[in-house]
């Protein structure tokens, strides 16, 4: 068997206010904020990540809050809807918590599994679903316990401008299985527990314009640097140009855009966030990377104030 992608390592999305932002994945969703840091491309510009207790590739879902920026158009060459995976019979308790928080909601059925559908404060899309695989997570907010808490991303539906070579990528390149079509969507599994079903629609929904409510990009886990140069090689062989390898300070990444014009990226699982901040105080400081060290200062005074709020105790 040929080389295969285990799985999503981290979704990168842009937002409008911090604030708003955190407010809804940590006070809402209930997601740890495992790092706080600043765009390494504009540092000016929060990156913010939020997973589970250790901030684990699959669990992910990271942001740059840009607070005056316009609105994006959701379409193809985007991640269309980000779906989080939550345990066996807890879909009833996060009816009740959205409700709870005024977010509406949708139910729907894919492949025989129920989705809640629904919009963060920005226009993302998102969905959660019960799947049995991955660990529960151990982060506790609020009302959320281990028993209903969010494990991670379920998957991700893809609007590609080109369905067809977006999945033969995934299937040949990437090495993911087709394991169903089913109306406009086929649906693809990786080998990972968590992160691992990525449905691509097949009906074209228009173009996506990048802005606030949109995702900028999916990255895929590579296991360590020797994997992720072995991938970057392969890919570079199906005639896709591919970024040279960038430092992100918690995971090496290189970038490229596949057939259907959606931006990937391919992650390293090391060295992750513990490596400089205590596990049990993740995301409490802001971290610089070496580079903006000498504007901290500066930064600390531009970029907004933001507080972890306990939204069930306010």
């Amino acid at each position: 068997m040929g080389k295969r992608i285990s799985g999503i390592h981290h979704i990168t999305a842009i937002v409008g206010d911090a604030q708003e932002n955190v407010d809804f994945y940590a006070g809402v969703l209930g997601l740890r904020l495992a790092k706080k840091t600043v765009n390494f491309d504009d540092p000016g510009t929060y990156h913010l990540y939020f997973g589970n207790e250790e901030g684990e590739p699959g669990t992910i879902m990271t942001f740059f809050p840009w607070g005056n920026a316009y609105r994006g158009k959701i379409g193809d060459g985007q991640v269309g809807v980000t779906a989080f995976a939550v345990p066996d019979n807890s879909l009833e308790f996060w009816k009740h918590r959205l409700n709870k928080f005024g977010v509406p909601f949708t139910e729907n059925e894919r492949f025989n599994e129920q989705y809640i559908g629904f919009e963060d404060p920005h226009g993302l899309l998102l969905e959660l679903v019960e799947r049995p695989s991955g660990r529960n997570s151990s982060w506790e907010i609020g009302d959320i316990t281990a028993e209903n808490a969010i494990k991670g991303f379920a998957g991700a539906l893809l609007f590609s401008a080109n369905a067809e070579k977006t999945g033969e990528l995934l299937e040949s390149v990437m090495g993911l299985e087709k394991v169903g079509e089913e109306g406009a969507v086929m649906r693809f599994q990786s080998t990972a527990d968590i992160g691992n079903i990525v449905d691509v629609m097949t009906e074209r929904q228009g173009t996506g314009q990048m802005g606030v409510g949109t995702v900028h990009h999916i990255a895929w886990r590579a296991a360590d640097d020797a994997d992720q140069l072995d991938w970057k090689e392969k890919i570079e062989g199906w005639r896709l140009g591919v970024t040279p390898v960038q430092d992100r300070n918690y995971f090496n990444s290189i970038y490229f855009r596949e057939y259907g014009d959606i931006l990937f990226e391919i992650a390293t699982d090391p060295p992750g966030f513990a490596i400089d901040e205590p596990l049990e105080s993740l995301g409490e400081e802001l971290k610089l990377p070496q580079q903006y060290e000498q504007f901290r200062k500066r930064l600390q005074q531009e970029l907004p104030r933001l507080q972890l709020r306990d939204l069930d105790n306010k």
